[in-house]
């Protein structure tokens, strides 16, 4: 391995910054096309996502093919190995679970161990061009009626905005903590939340955050991440089944296996009574 190139952890594709310039990065994010978008418009040699269970429609590792239309290495982490959202976690102890065309090129394959894979990555060139669009990374407004709390769904948590509090936010991501600790994502007061499980994972990572929103009393769960995919909140909110709640959410009667649709119309007609 080159002694001028490193290997960067961060717990989010989006927390990256210009330091990750031509070096290789471990993101602690699913690996859809947003997340290996947000890492590769550094200029990487490689990058290493956490694979989310893969899940509906192998929403945790689109990322993948969608490197290789620029050339460069990517590859996933089995996210029962490593701590989807803890990249630290994933470069310590995670094993390699899908690989792209560009990181077998480095003899990079399944079964190797993170901190292996990285250090091929870094005797690769960085790989720069201009990106292919991606889709989602976008928010929708899906029920605004006076009187009842909004419903909104976010193809990313981080897009909360100050003025969706109140509201039922649906999200695409994953309901891990960054790095296993507490942190801002949910910085709104939100009526409920709603996350997809990430196939749940290592030490139940995927769904860390129902409990610390509990705190809160924030009603809040998780969709199966086999039911809806991951990134695509308005999938989740049409498709998704519950698989976990938190005791606030368990309150409301929401139990796993309803319908993610149907608990969010159980939590609109509990809103007049709930607030008086």
């Amino acid at each position: 391995m080159s002694d001028t190139v490193r290997i960067i952890t961060v717990p989010s594709s989006a927390s990256a910054t210009a330091d990750c310039v031509d070096q290789v990065l471990i993101s602690g994010s699913y690996g859809g096309e947003y997340n290996a978008y947000h890492a590769a418009k550094w200029g990487l040699r490689g990058v290493v996502l956490n694979d989310a269970g893969v899940g509906y429609e192998n929403a945790g590792t689109k990322g993948l093919p969608y490197l290789d239309r620029i050339g460069m290495p990517a590859a996933t982490v089995d996210a029962f190995t490593g701590k989807i959202a803890d990249p630290d976690d994933m470069l310590e102890h995670g094993i390699i679970s899908h690989v792209n065309e560009a990181a077998g090129a480095l003899g990079i394959r399944a079964g190797l161990s993170v901190r292996d894979c990285a250090e091929r990555m870094c005797r690769g060139p960085a790989v720069k061009g201009e990106l292919p669009e991606i889709t989602g990374g976008k928010r929708y407004t899906i029920r605004d009626v006076p009187g009842e709390p909004k419903v909104i769904c976010l193809d990313a948590a981080p897009m909360l905005q100050p003025d969706d509090a109140g509201a039922i936010a649906i999200t695409g991501s994953h309901a891990a903590l960054f790095r296993g600790r507490p942190d801002n994502v949910i910085r709104t007061d939100l009526y409920a939340a709603f996350f997809n499980d990430a196939g749940v994972g290592k030490e139940q990572a995927g769904i860390a955050r129902l409990a610390d929103l509990d705190n809160r009393a924030m009603p809040a769960g998780t969709v199966s991440a086999a039911s809806a995919p991951i990134g695509n909140s308005r999938a989740e909110y049409e498709f998704g089944v519950l698989s976990h709640l938190n005791d606030s959410a368990s309150r409301f009667g929401g139990k796993a296996g309803m319908k993610l649709k149907d608990f969010v119309e159980t939590l609109i007609a509990a809103f007049p009574s709930e607030q008086g």
